[in-house]
């Protein structure tokens, strides 16, 4: 059995991912400003804002995802320099808050591993992403080098997924219009599911990935360019 931090597990695709962790017998403790709506023997969770408060210290973890993100889709000439600021600190330096906190009992884990969340808007330039595409671009830099600095000992790969039906993604999906307008736009005719991105990560957290370090994985649906 092995412990898994997973950050932002109360909902959307960090809440499929608890699921899914605990559903093959691993304990999970996880760390979000809300309790998941779910109870299990082998979670544990601690009320926590990720970026004002301390976060709780743990006795082992062989693995950590950090979940939390942003969409904050406007003109350039709209966004404010405090939500560029605003979309940086929760998208990386939340992340680097949580890998700094809990290097230490990762390097003792077993085939330890952290997965980072990106966005396909990095590599396709999409329109009106400018805050959350500069974020997230620190993201995929941040993997890139730790995947080198912590090798061989901590596995660090990120996921990047085009649009996913969560809470966060609401306002992209609020009509059948919009949804079908989205589904249309990807060649595969679909977008994601959170439970398909939550088994993205359980698979980097896997012994099966156990060569698999510094990478961005982009789960697409085929798509190469995307307008809005």
């Amino acid at each position: 059995m092995k412990t898994y931090i997973v950050i932002g597990g109360s909902r959307g695709i960090g809440l499929s991912l608890v699921n899914l962790l605990l559903e093959n017998n691993n304990k999970v403790i996880n760390i979000s400003r809300n309790k998941p709506d779910l109870s299990h023997d082998n979670l544990t969770h601690h009320s926590a804002n990720v970026l004002k408060d301390e976060l709780p210290e743990v006795a082992s973890c062989d693995g950590l995802v950090y979940c939390p993100g942003s969409i904050n889709l406007k003109p350039v000439a709209r966004l404010k320099l405090d939500e560029f600021r605003e979309d940086y600190e929760i998208n990386v330096i939340g992340a680097v808050k949580a890998i700094q906190a809990y290097l230490p009992r990762l390097k003792s884990g077993q085939n330890p591993s952290i997965v980072l969340f990106s966005t396909v808007a990095v590599k396709l330039g999409m329109p009106f992403h400018a805050s959350v595409a500069a974020a997230k671009a620190g993201v995929e830099g941040l993997t890139k080098s730790l995947g080198a600095e912590l090798a061989p000992t901590v596995r660090v790969n990120a996921i990047a997924p085009t649009v996913t039906d969560t809470d966060l993604a609401s306002k992209l999906l609020r009509n059948d219009k919009m949804m079908e307008n989205i589904t249309e736009r990807h060649p595969l005719k679909k977008f994601l599911k959170p439970d398909e991105v939550a088994n993205m990560a359980a698979f980097l957290l896997s012994e099966n990935a156990s060569s698999l370090s510094g990478q961005i994985f982009e789960m697409d649906c085929g798509i190469v360019s995307f307008k809005i």
